[in-house]
C-alpha cells in the first residue's frame, strides 16, 4: 500500500508523456496491449484462449518483440511466462505427471538439439537457425500447456469454442473476398492491413496460385491442412451442443467444406474424405449425410468452377506439374539423406541453397530431412504412443456430448497425419503445428478422462 501512490503517479506520468508524443490511436492500442498482457499474466488461460482465436483467424499477423515474430507465437511465449509467474506463487493446480506420449514429445524436443548443432556447423547458408529452432520448440510446447491450464471441462469447452470462432472469422473473410474477385491475390492488401509484414512464413507467393482461394494461412495447401484438422472437431462439437455453440460448430463445418474445396488442396480433400468414410463405417450420426451433401455440393462446384475441375482432373493426369514435382522430390530424396545423414537442422528450409538437391513434400520424410532418421523415428514413436492411448475408446463408438471433443480431435488428427503423405505442413510450418500439438494434447487428456470414467477405480497415469 505505501507504494501504491508513487506507482500511480509514475504510471500517470509515463502515459501522459506517451499521450503527448504519440497519436491517440497508438496510445489506445498501447494501453490495451499493456492491460491485456497484465490480464494474461494473472490468468494464463485467457492467453491460451486468445491464442486459439488468433492462431485460427490471423495466424501470421506479426508483432515486434526484439525481433519480428507472429502474434500467435508471442502469445505462446507470454502464456508460458504467466504460467511460470503463477507457479512461483502457487496459484496453479498441481502439475500432473507426464503421460507416456508427452514424455516421447519431450524426448523429441531434447534430441532436436543434435541436428540443430550439426546444421549450424555444416550448413553454409544464410539463416538464423537458433531463432527457427526456438520457434519450433515453442510451437511444440503448447502440448504441455493442456494439463496445466485445461484441467477443467469448462476450460476445454472454451478452448474449442475459441478455435471454431477463429476459424469462422477466417472463412467469413476469405470466402466472400475470393467469390467477389476470383483470385488469391485479392487477399494481399487485406493481409497487409491486418499486420502481415515482411516475414517468410511459407516461402510461396499468392500470385503463383491466383486461381485458388487465398486466406490468412497464405498458402492454399496450408489452408486445406487447417480445414482437415479442424472440420471433424467442428462437426462433432456442433452435433452435440445446443444454442449458439451448435450453430457455431455446424457453420464452421459447412463453410469449412466450401473453403476446403476452393483451396484446391487435393491431399487435404482426400485425407478428410477417407476419415469421413471411416466415421461413417463407425456409424457416427449424420456422417453419411455429410458425405452425400459434400459430394453434391462438390459436383455443383465442379460445374461452375473450372479451377476445381483442373485440380481434381490433375489427380488422374500424367502431365500435372505438381504431381511431377512430387515424384522428382521422392527420386532425389535418397541423395539428400546421403548428403545430410543427421539432417540439416533449422538454419534453412529444404532444399539447402546451392546444394542442387530437392525439397520433400511429405510430413514423415520432412522429419528425416530436418532431424535425420532418429528424429523421424522419435516422431513415429510419438504418434504410435498417442494412437495406443486413444484407440481403446474406438471399440464402442457412440457420439455424445461427453466424447465429442475427443472424437472430433481424433478424426482431425487422423486427417492431418494422412495428409502428411501428400504435403509437409504439419511438420515444421509455424503456428499450424502449434494447433496440431494443441489438439493432440487435448485429445490425449480427453481420452484419459474417458478411460477413468469408464473404469472409475484408482490408477496411476502411465
Amino acid at each position: 500500500m505505501p507504494l501504491a501512490l508513487p506507482i500511480a503517479l509514475l504510471s500517470g506520468l509515463v502515459f501522459g508523456i506517451l499521450a503527448w508524443l504519440l497519436p491517440p490511436f497508438k496510445v489506445a492500442v498501447l494501453l490495451l496491449a499493456i492491460g491485456g498482457g497484465v490480464s494474461i499474466v494473472r490468468q494464463p488461460l485467457w492467453g491460451l484462449l486468445l491464442f486459439s482465436v488468433l492462431a485460427t483467424f490471423l495466424p501470421y499477423s506479426t508483432v515486434q518483440v526484439g525481433l519480428r515474430t507472429t502474434l500467435s507465437e508471442a502469445l505462446i511465449l507470454l502464456v508460458w511466462g504467466s504460467v511460470l509467474v503463477q507457479s512461483l506463487f502457487d496459484n496453479l493446480p498441481r502439475k500432473p505427471p507426464l503421460l507416456r506420449t508427452e514424455r516421447w514429445v519431450a524426448a523429441l524436443m531434447v534430441f532436436s538439439a543434435v541436428p540443430f548443432i550439426i546444421g549450424q556447423l555444416t550448413i553454409n547458408a544464410a539463416g538464423n537457425g537458433a531463432v527457427n529452432w526456438i520457434r519450433w520448440l515453442l510451437n511444440l510446447s503448447v502440448l504441455f500447456l493442456v494439463p496445466r491450464l485445461l484441467g477443467q471441462e469448462k476450460a476445454r469447452e472454451q478452448l474449442v469454442t475459441g478455435l471454431l470462432l477463429g476459424t469462422l472469422l477466417l472463412l467469413l473473410l476469405s470466402i466472400p473476398v475470393f467469390l467477389k474477385n476470383g483470385t488469391a491475390t485479392s487477399m494481399t492488401p487485406i493481409l497487409a492491413t491486418l499486420g502481415y509484414g515482411d516475414i517468410d512464413v511459407l516461402g510461396d507467393n499468392l500470385s503463383a496460385m491466383s486461381n485458388r482461394m487465398g486466406s490468412p494461412w497464405m498458402h492454399p495447401n496450408t489452408l486445406g491442412g487447417a480445414m482437415a484438422l479442424l472440420l471433424p472437431l467442428a462437426f462433432c462439437f456442433g452435433l452435440t451442443r445446443q444454442g449458439w455453440r451448435r450453430a457455431l460448430g455446424l457453420a464452421v463445418a459447412g463453410l469449412g467444406v466450401i473453403g476446403l474445396l476452393l483451396s484446391g488442396s487435393r491431399g487435404a480433400l482426400l485425407s478428410l474424405f477417407i476419415v469421413l468414410l471411416w466415421m461413417a463405417r463407425k456409424r457416427v450420426p449424420y456422417t453419411s449425410q455429410l458425405i452425400l451433401a459434400g459430394l453434391l455440393f462438390g459436383s455443383l462446384l465442379l460445374m461452375f468452377y473450372p479451377s476445381l475441375q483442373d485440380r481434381l482432373l490433375a489427380l488422374f493426369s500424367n502431365n500435372d506439374a505438381s504431381t511431377q514435382v512430387r515424384f522428382e522430390e521422392y527420386s532425389h530424396f535418397p541423395d539428400a539423406m546421403a548428403r545430410y545423414p543427421f539432417g540439416i537442422g533449422f538454419k534453412v528450409e529444404p532444399p539447402v541453397p546451392g546444394s542442387g538437391l530437392w525439397g520433400i513434400s511429405n510430413l514423415w520424410l520432412s522429419f528425416i530431412y530436418k532431424l535425420g532418421v532418429p528424429g523421424m523415428l522419435l516422431f513415429v514413436a510419438v504418434i504410435w504412443s498417442w494412437w495406443g492411448e486413444t484407440r481403446s475408446s474406438l471399440a464402442t463408438l457412440q457420439l455424445s456430448e461427453d466424447n465429442a471433443i475427443w472424437l472430433g480431435s481424433t478424426c482431425g488428427l487422423m486427417a492431418a497425419l494422412l495428409s502428411g503423405f501428400f504435403d509437409h505442413y504439419f511438420s515444421f510450418t509455424q503456428v499450424l503445428i502449434a494447433l496440431f500439438w494443441l489438439l493432440l494434447g487435448l485429445n490425449l487428456h480427453e481420452a484419459w478422462r474417458l478411460k477413468l470414467k469408464a473404469t472409475p477405480r484408482p490408477g496411476v497415469r502411465p
